[in-house]
């Protein structure tokens, strides 16, 4: 079930950050706490191979997410311990060492479970031992949110494993939803800072198409 215009979960996660300090994180919170929109993004497993040129993109987009009044949370279900142990593995070595922003450790895959992007298929209950067997991973697909200052979910999309994201696209969704929030207007398809939007009646799209 889509958490578009829904208020992200209110829980508390543990999360690890570059120093080895592992905290609770509440996303929600830190939304609305802090008067800042939040990217959250999902990825399967730490040590994997698409995983970590993810990471080191969202990195690198850092001062131009900071400079959009936005906060950037990494998010697996990998332990707390796993994330640091990779924070200290180089690059070169396929690491994330030189990654700032916290890396939530929802190990217990309580908001995961919640948010529905877990690979796991054809549950069955084996009377036998008494337990629910899956098929799949149990481990979170690419799952990317995007959650205002008031903490509702404005975007969000799931990728399948092999599929990495492109950061670029998070820049400009925030950048259209910062327009739509100090404009009033709408952001038509392929928008772009600096591009003509419009108005949300019939005038306003008939204009813009006749121009377009």
């Amino acid at each position: 079930m889509s958490l578009v215009g829904k208020k992200f979960p209110d829980l508390n996660v543990d999360a690890m950050n570059e120093m080895g300090d592992t905290f609770k994180l509440n996303v929600l919170e830190e939304a609305v706490n802090n008067k800042k929109k939040v990217v959250l993004f999902w990825y399967p497993k730490d040590f994997t191979f698409v995983c970590p040129t993810e990471l080191h993109a969202f990195q690198a987009a850092l001062p131009e997410f900071e400079k959009r009044n936005t906060i950037v949370i990494g998010a697996s279900c990998d332990t707390p311990e796993v994330h640091f142990a990779w924070l200290n593995t180089s690059k070169d070595n396929g690491g994330i060492e030189g990654v700032t922003y916290p890396i939530l450790a929802d190990s217990n895959r309580n908001l995961s479970s919640i948010l529905g992007i877990l690979d796991i298929t054809n549950e069955q209950y084996d009377e036998e031992t008494g337990t629910v067997q899956v098929e799949g991973d149990n481990v979170t697909y690419r799952a990317t949110y995007i959650i205002d200052e008031e903490g509702t979910v404005q975007h969000e999309s799931i990728n399948n494993m092999p599929l990495g994201r492109n950061v670029g696209e998070y820049l400009r969704l925030i950048d259209a939803l910062t327009h739509v929030q100090e404009k009033g207007e709408v952001c038509p398809a392929n928008w772009e800072e600096g591009k003509e939007a419009m108005s949300a009646n019939r005038d306003g799209v008939a204009e813009y198409l006749s121009t377009h």
